[in-house]
Order: C-alpha cells, then sequence, then structure tokens
C-alpha cells in the first residue's frame, strides 16, 4: 500500500525564478537520511528544430498538476525505499539558461536515491500536465513531444 511509510514531500510550482541551490539548501538542512541524489535543468538556448531559442513558455493545469505531481512522487518512493522529495518546476516565460526544474530525493543509499530521482524526472516529463511553447525568431511553437532522456 502506497503512503505506509511517513515522507517528507515539497512540490512547488512556481512562476518567479528558481533559486536553486538556496532554495535546496534550506531542504537539505532539514533531512537525515544518508544519500541524496538530486538533478537541476536549465532551458537549452537550442530549439528542438534546431534553431536558436529565444524563450521557453510553459504553461500547466493548476491544481491538477500538483496532485498528480505529488502521486507520483509518493509512489516513486514508496517503490525505491526513499523517504524524502523536493519537486520545484518553473511556469512562464524562461529564457536560455534559466532553471526550470530541481528534483532532489533523499534515502538511505545512493542506489534508491538515484533511481527514485531518475524515475520522478521522467514522470514530470511524461506524466504531469505541462505544455511547452518554444519562440524563435519571435515565433511560438507548441511542442508535441518531450526530449529524449
Amino acid at each position: 500500500m502506497v503512503g505506509t511509510k511517513p515522507v517528507d514531500l515539497e512540490i512547488v510550482i512556481a512562476e518567479q525564478p528558481l533559486l536553486g541551490f538556496s532554495q535546496l539548501d534550506g531542504w537539505l538542512r532539514s533531512q537525515r537520511d544518508a544519500a541524496t541524489a538530486m538533478f537541476m535543468g536549465r532551458v537549452r538556448d537550442v530549439a528542438m528544430d534546431g534553431r536558436p531559442l529565444e524563450a521557453l513558455e510553459l504553461s500547466h493545469y493548476p491544481g491538477l498538476c500538483e496532485r498528480l505531481i505529488e502521486v507520483s512522487t509518493r509512489e516513486l518512493l514508496e517503490k525505491h525505499d526513499a523517504r524524502a522529495a523536493l519537486v520545484l518546476h518553473r511556469v512562464g516565460r524562461l529564457l536560455p539558461g534559466e532553471l526550470i526544474v530541481l528534483v532532489a530525493i533523499s534515502a538511505d543509499r545512493r542506489g534508491p536515491s538515484q533511481r527514485c530521482c531518475t524515475e520522478l524526472l521522467e514522470a514530470l516529463k511524461h506524466d504531469a500536465p505541462f505544455w511547452k511553447r518554444e519562440w524563435s525568431h519571435g515565433v511560438g511553437t507548441w511542442l508535441s513531444e518531450n526530449t529524449p532522456l
């Protein structure tokens, strides 16, 4: 049964720039597990079709998006015997180089934390209701697929 073990879960979807390491540092201070795996993703400067990227616009389904991320996160924490997760994700208009996502997983060992982090990132990419539009040469193009792993 998912949710039988107490977990520490923080999910933030923000229109403001993420603070990255300072937000991560605050979360890490509350963790006592031996291992933490993390991933920070930034906006690329090249569009999916190879053109220079001016900006990436992200929108989401408020409320539903957070709930789906929470369900996926809880299931993956249970599956990998991990205890805590931090998920920060941007929405709005982002410029190349800006932090778009930060995921951190805390567990007793490195293997569970790394596997859980990787699977959670894939869940965010493929299951969470985010929509992306790339802007290049003043033209916005909605993306119908995600970047490959």
